[in-house]
């Protein structure tokens, strides 16, 4: 902020509030360290290394030779919405109408939309750690206030009847829940999202945020259970927050959407129309052969990834200090590696915190990952393993020498 700070630019008070994103800022250090001539192998990007499936790149062609360029409704085309309703009854078994959709600039606009709607100074959202890094920023940005609930490997990186119950204030407002979740690739069982409604049911004040963006992206055989399906009940308190990035390798499509009470969806509508007026026309066409069109990319990709996760995981496991969590989606391992903190580098340096494992890893091994800090648990690192098999198995023999390298 120092350099905008200084200058004839007055930076409001919500914009000093927050931070840049940490996986952003690591994917700029690693375009850097490439362009210097390192070779770089980079485990920080967070979208598939796939290419968007050719029955949706043709769906947009389509859309733009037939002159489908104009604004279309703030909450999507038909022919999207249409598809969206579809894909949810298809996954949740959940009938939802057009007045309880909206459609945004991807799930992250989405959500800070709906918080835009309902928070207040003083509002608190409960979010569970570790964390995708821009949930505490953007309660921030709309002037909440983020309680970051811990959870702990032993529960699998999982928030419990108990933390949920304990973390519940007079003012706490939302309960975001990411499942399967970055970075852990937790999956919430139907009976913990149960249980979990259990508590909820004791605070009606309390909505949850269901972001399920990686729902597809599962290794236990189905979808991953959402919440809204689990406890009906409570439907009406839920957001269900997805979208097409990762599941259909279409992160620059920028195409999100939500579902939920036709109240809230009716205000983040309003600020929709007065924000960007409507996602991209061509996008809304693309997500919609997505979401309607054949699943094989989904049935395909799937095992792909779970494959370069459990050589990941088998890599790192025979690395002493190092225990990664086994996830059952999304992308994602989160390696526990409290035993090199303390330890010593050949330069004499120690490792104190998460960060100094990151950067002795960048600049020892060629490896770039995200530190546990970012994510609000401490001390572990992120890996990505949406990107080549053997960049992964280069990745790990070069954390295995560099680790080994430490006194």
């Amino acid at each position: 902020m120092t350099g905008i700070l200084s200058s004839s630019f007055h930076a409001a008070d919500r914009l000093v509030r927050i931070n840049p994103s940490p996986s952003t800022a690591a994917a700029a250090r690693v375009r850097e360290l490439k362009a210097a001539g390192r070779r770089i192998l980079d485990l920080t990007v967070g979208e598939p290394d796939f290419d968007t499936p050719e029955h949706i790149k043709q769906a947009a062609i389509a859309a733009i030779e037939a002159g489908e360029t104009k604004y279309t409704p703030v909450n999507g085309t038909p022919q999207l919405r249409q598809a969206i309703r579809a894909s949810l009854r298809r996954t949740h078994g959940i009938e939802y109408s057009d007045a309880e959709l909206t459609v945004g600039g991807g799930g992250k606009q989405v959500i800070f939309l709906a918080l835009m709607a309902t928070v207040d100074v003083g509002d608190e959202v409960l979010i569970p750690a570790p964390y995708w890094v821009s949930y505490p920023d953007m309660v921030r940005a709309n002037d909440g206030t983020p309680v970051i609930v811990p959870t702990s490997p032993e529960d699998g990186y999982k928030l419990t009847p108990q933390g949920l119950e304990a973390a519940i204030g007079e003012r706490t407002t939302w309960l975001i829940l990411n499942s399967p979740g970055n970075p852990s690739g937790a999956v919430y069982t139907a009976d913990e999202l149960a249980a979990l409604a259990e508590v909820l049911r004791r605070h009606p004040a309390v909505s949850v945020l269901s972001d399920e963006i990686y729902s597809e992206i599962s290794f236990t055989g189905s979808p991953a259970p959402s919440l809204a399906a689990v406890a009906p009940d409570l439907r009406h308190r839920v957001l269900v927050v997805t979208g097409v990035s990762k599941s259909y390798a279409m992160t620059g499509w920028r195409l999100g959407y939500a579902a939920g009470d036709p109240a809230l969806i009716g205000a983040i509508n309003t600020l929709q129309s007065q924000t960007s007026s409507c996602p991209s026309s061509i996008s809304q066409a693309a997500a919609a052969a997505a979401l309607a069109g054949p699943q094989d990319f989904i049935a395909e990709s799937v095992p792909v990834y779970q494959a370069r996760r459990d050589a990941a995981v088998a890599g790192l496991r025979s690395i002493d200090g190092l225990v990664p969590a086994v996830p059952d989606g999304a992308f994602y391992l989160y390696v526990d590696c409290s035993g090199l903190i303390g330890k010593r580098t050949t330069d004499g340096t120690v490792l104190e915190d998460d960060q100094d494992v990151t950067l002795h890893l960048l600049d020892e091994a060629g490896v770039a990952v995200i530190q546990g800090s970012a994510y609000g648990q401490s001390p572990c690192f992120r890996i990505s393993f949406a990107t080549d098999l053997g960049t992964i198995t280069d990745a790990v023999d070069a954390i295995s020498e560099a680790v080994g390298a430490l006194r």
